[in-house]
């Protein structure tokens, strides 16, 4: 009879078996940042209220390089790419040409981007029952601005849509003159450049009857047709699936 004790190597093993199974087991999922593009990026992070964290809220990203985070259960937040950064080697102090979150920081610590930015946004197991993991959301978002073309893939899904999204186009040299942000490293939405309330959705506009597609969010629906164009671009942005990972792909190839 073989008796195996708590601090056994067999029985570590085990634990730590277990451990990753609680953590990376089925009621979760796994969001892989993938830089596709020619230079340097920095994701942020910001996760919504309540959620947990997936380990950091902002990072240095090579050309070619790629990063991987578990997110649980009932996660909900946005990941976007930070571009022409310059940080202190000594202080760590800095600041980015778009999508700056403000912290002065590699790490945005709770900060969101500043507008434009072109968002990936998800919340994982929402939605109605299922027997392994409840219904993830995600969708691609132009409606605070473009900076970088961006495409989400679902991997390993079962129920729901589970389609590829995102914006392969690059909107900078389709961006009209009045959205162009400084010399043309983003496009800003019709929102944040003229501030009024039927491109911002808000006021008498709050509602999908009241505020429609505007010129301007239909240049960004007719080169990104699976993007949100602007607030109420629901029906035709928002993507579901179950049990699946994601690949968030920062300046993908032109599909041939």
């Amino acid at each position: 009879m073989m008796i195996i004790t708590l601090n056994s190597p067999v029985s570590f093993y085990f634990i730590i078996v277990l451990s990753l199974l609680f953590i990376n087991g089925s009621n979760g999922a796994t969001i892989t940042i993938v830089n596709r593009c020619s230079f340097t990026v920095w994701p942020g992070v910001l996760a919504n209220s309540g959620s947990g964290s997936v380990g950091t809220t902002g990072f240095e990203l090579v050309s070619g390089g790629s990063r991987s985070f578990q997110a649980p259960a009932s996660w909900s937040g946005r990941f976007w790419a930070r571009t022409g950064c310059s940080f202190d080697s000594d202080t760590g102090q800095g600041s980015c040409l778009t999508g700056d979150c403000g912290s002065n920081q590699v790490e945005c610590n709770g900060s969101g981007a500043k507008p434009p930015a072109t968002l990936a946004e998800f919340t994982i197991g929402s939605g109605p029952e299922d027997p392994s993991r409840k219904q993830d959301f995600y969708d691609v978002s132009l409606v605070d601005g473009y900076n970088v073309p961006m495409v989400v893939e679902a991997s390993g899904g079962s129920e729901g849509s589970c389609l590829t999204t995102g914006c392969v186009a690059d909107l900078n040299q389709k961006c009209p003159t009045e959205l162009r942000f400084g010399s043309g490293s983003a496009c800003k939405s019709a929102c944040e450049a003229f501030g009024s309330p039927e491109y911002c959705c808000s006021g008498a506009y709050a509602s999908p009857t009241v505020c429609k597609p505007s010129v301007y969010s239909e240049i960004f629906k007719s080169a990104c047709p699976r993007s949100y164009s602007y607030a109420f671009d629901d029906a035709s942005s928002t993507f579901t699936c179950t049990s699946a990972d994601y690949t968030i792909t920062l300046c993908p190839s032109l599909p041939r």
